[in-house]
């Protein structure tokens, strides 16, 4: 009897040693992956900061006198990352993905002309703050993500470009900056997103409502690292963005 009970206490002792081996590996990947990630920003900060140079070469190619239906959309890894899964989905839209992970607001704002403007879409849709409020280029106040926003928008519409807003994503910890409690800083950015969009004629996408959790973070089954959807987060998000690209072209067919 003691020597079962002995082994079967040795046995929960090596489990718990295999669980935390486990986690520990996964914290050490998670802070191994964010240094790399650093050394790049840190790269693009003495070379090309907003990464001016990322899109340039595809952006030469695209017909900007044919432009009927096309739009343009601008954000961080979010998009970057849903265009990597599933990239017939914009191509056969029409959908002119220019997502860059890692990416603030301002450096969205810096390319905005090339990346949007320029390639003449009717529909711009604009994915930005994360990042911003994760710290990847310093401390950001709500101000001044909002800022950056509202210029976007505001290039956006003296160039005769509808407006679509995108909500923020939730999310309860970065796994790369953890202990900065962005999920009350995210709900009040979402919250003067949609109040801006209403006020000047643009549309709030709003995808932070169906993926967020009672904690204020994704749910789980939606994103791996509770930052990034997975396959199943996008099948949520895809046709919402279908419908807000879908009013925003209604939108401009009634002012013409």
């Amino acid at each position: 009897m003691y020597v079962l009970k002995a082994a079967a206490v040795i046995g929960l002792c090596l489990l718990s040693v295999n669980i935390w081996a486990q986690e520990k590996s996964k914290e050490e990947k998670n802070k191994e992956a964010w240094a790399n990630f650093q050394k790049i920003i840190e790269e693009r900060h003495h070379n090309d900061w907003p990464w001016l140079g990322r899109y340039q070469t595809e952006n030469a190619k695209i017909d900007t006198i044919n432009t009927q239906n096309r739009v343009g959309l601008i954000g961080d890894s979010i998009l970057e990352g849903w265009y990597e899964l599933d990239p017939d989905f914009f191509k056969s839209n029409n959908f002119i993905n220019r997502g860059i992970g890692g990416q603030t607001s301002a450096q969205m704002l810096l390319r905005f002309r090339q990346d949007v403007i320029h390639l003449k879409p009717r529909v711009v849709v604009i994915l930005a703050g994360t990042n911003d409020i994760a710290g990847n280029n310093g401390p950001s106040t709500l101000q001044m993500i909002e800022d950056n926003i509202a210029s976007m928008a505001e290039l956006a519409r003296a160039n005769k470009i509808q407006v679509v807003l995108s909500s923020v994503l939730p999310v309860f910890d970065y796994p790369w900056k953890k202990g900065i409690e962005p999920a009350s800083k995210i709900a009040a950015l979402n919250k003067w997103i949609k109040k801006y969009a209403q006020q000047n004629g643009d549309l709030y996408l709003d995808y932070y409502s169906p993926l967020v959790d009672e904690k204020g973070g994704m749910r789980a089954t939606l994103a791996d690292d509770g930052v990034h959807p997975n396959r199943a987060g996008y099948a949520i998000m895809k046709p919402l963005l279908q419908k807000a690209i879908t009013l925003a072209m209604g939108k401009i067919d009634k002012q013409n």
